[in-house]
């Protein structure tokens, strides 16, 4: 059964920008764009890498070690070194907060 978790305050997240997530020993990452959030597994697909670190371009996550890239929508690898799939999650703003469900 899934839950939807409080990942924390809209405002605490600039538009084009990621931060990450712990939660139950899992690392999430959590992005704005357009004033609309998106979730994912927190770490790169290709080495492990903490996506927070990276840098946020429209509707795209750059890994911040390799430059692989994740559609943040749905995670769609978009080219080497990165050819897994990232997971996402459904998210959502509900009364300021960002909910997340895992």
């Amino acid at each position: 059964m899934s839950a939807w978790i409080d990942a924390g305050a809209f405002e605490d997240i600039d538009d084009e920008d990621v931060v990450r997530f712990d939660h139950e020993g899992r690392t999430f990452a959590v992005y704005r764009f357009d004033d609309t959030v998106y979730a994912s597994d927190g770490l790169c697909t290709h080495e492990q890498v903490h996506l927070c670190d990276g840098l946020v371009m429209e509707h795209v996550i750059e890994c911040p070690k390799h430059n692989g890239r994740f559609d943040i929508r749905d995670g769609r690898a978009l080219g080497a070194p990165v050819c897994v799939n990232l997971k996402t999650y459904p998210a959502r703003v509900e009364g300021g907060r960002i909910l997340i469900q895992i």
